[in-house]
């Protein structure tokens, strides 16, 4: 009898040691992949931001001509350069055309996009989701499609070389829209019962209900045009004659041909990527909630 008991004792120890193994050797096994994974999303980042870098470092020299590893390092021009970038070749100027573009789209996207979800979600009339369907099947005209028609009516109503032929164009958004309905459908329909039994309107419904209901929503989607908006160059560069109301992304085409002739050097090109860079990349920190929520509604 107390040799079966000793042998039973041993087997047990046996099975703790070896579950014991399989626990650390499952454990070694999380932390490998972890430590791959975490690895492999570092490289990703670092390529992903490595021309960033470079640009910095370049817009710090003096002309930035960059042949070898050993010229990525921080030149003593920075301060001069922006300088001159900003007041000198008036770089300030296409910037703030295109933060007056930018908000003024955004604005007025805002308005169009939130009128035609309140009709998509709470109106019934006949072929509604035909009518949502064609504002999506907008989505799948590419851009050429569309940018010989727009010109031709642009030109024709006498926008073009104004503000308003780089803004108006802009207006209607069926992503916007699509996020919108999305996050729309998601608010109880109870609301809505009670807004019509207290006898509120559409507008007051859509001013005093939706509107603080959605704020996170119309942040991040904000954000999103906002970036979009800013990031334009072929229409305006073709719908725009006057330097004075060119934009960030065609300024930095004029340094770029300046630079090509001699008389600026590469380094105005890297410090004015640089400028253009930054009204984007604070809004995508200071609202990067939001934009996830957008995000995971849009996906929903």
């Amino acid at each position: 009898m107390l040799g079966s008991l000793l042998t039973a004792l041993t087997a047990a120890v046996e099975r703790s040691q070896s579950a014991g193994r399989t626990t650390s050797e499952r454990i070694r096994r999380f932390e490998t992949e972890q430590l791959t994974l975490h690895v492999l999303a570092a490289t990703v980042v670092f390529l992903i931001v490595l021309p960033v870098l470079i640009a910095a470092l370049v817009s710090t020299k003096r002309a930035g001509i960059v042949t070898s590893i050993g010229d990525l390092v921080p030149g003593g021009h920075a301060l001069s350069n922006y300088r001159r970038a900003l007041i000198g070749l008036e770089f300030w100027r296409f910037m703030l055309n295109s933060f007056v573009m930018s908000v003024a789209v955004v604005v007025g996207k805002l308005i169009v996009s939130l009128l035609a979800a309140l009709v998509i979600v709470y109106y019934r009339f006949p072929y509604k989701n035909a009518v949502f369907l064609f504002i999506l099947f907008t989505l799948l005209l590419p851009v050429p499609v569309r940018f010989v028609p727009l010109y031709r009516l642009t030109t024709e109503l006498g926008m073009n070389n104004t503000f308003f032929a780089i803004t108006v164009p802009y207006l209607a958004s069926a992503t916007t829209v699509f996020i919108l309905r999305q996050h729309f459908l998601s608010i109880p329909a109870s609301l809505v019962e009670t807004a019509k039994v207290d006898g509120v309107g559409p507008l007051r419904f859509l001013w005093s209900v939706l509107i603080p209901m959605s704020r996170a929503v119309l942040v991040g989607v904000s954000v999103i045009m906002f970036v979009y908006t800013w990031n334009q160059y072929l229409w305006p560069l073709v719908i725009i004659n006057a330097e004075s109301l060119q934009v960030a992304q065609v300024g930095l085409n004029l340094l770029r041909g300046q630079a090509s002739t001699g008389e600026v050097a590469w380094s105005m090109v890297m410090t004015g990527s640089i400028l253009t860079l930054l009204p984007p990349l604070a809004l995508l920190v200071l609202f990067r909630r939001q934009l996830l929520e957008t995000f995971t509604i849009q996906q929903k």
